[in-house]
């Protein structure tokens, strides 16, 4: 039997709603602490229901850089957990933008046939210049 808290309810209902919050669909555990502070949850609860969603497979947690903090997205209904996923981030504003690309999965599975070597998907970050910050350098 699944356990189900009111906490974990909250961090769900915030998770779906973070894009119109303002935020991006991917959230640091930090800006769900605090989206619901005025619930009273602190960080060490939030970590460790976000770790819970991850396990469930309900929450995709991901590494974007070496000093950032993970960021977490709920996976929308229909989509699964081992779908490959690959991230690029922007170097001016920081800007994480999500990716589904075939082209990438080309690639993924050339390394991993060729080279032996198999992509983590969820730790992939493609560093550069979103198109937005490439306009404001003209």
């Amino acid at each position: 039997m699944e356990y189900k808290t009111k906490q974990q309810d909250l961090i769900l209902d915030f998770l779906k709603t973070a894009k119109g919050q303002g935020l991006s669909e991917h959230v640091t555990a930090i800006d769900v602490t605090d989206g619901l502070k005025k619930y009273g949850m602190g960080k060490a609860t939030v970590y460790r229901h976000l770790e819970r969603l991850v396990d469930k497979g309900i929450v995709n947690k991901y590494f974007v850089g070496e000093n950032a903090s993970a960021c977490f997205e709920l996976i929308k209904e229909g989509d699964h957990q081992k779908e490959r996923c690959y991230h690029c981030r922007c170097e001016q504003c920081g800007k994480l933008i999500h990716l589904h690309c075939e082209e990438l999965d080309d690639i993924n599975q050339h390394l991993e046939s060729e080279h032996g070597f198999l992509v983590n998907p969820f730790r992939t970050v493609f560093y550069g210049v979103c198109a937005e910050c490439q306009k404001g350098d003209e």
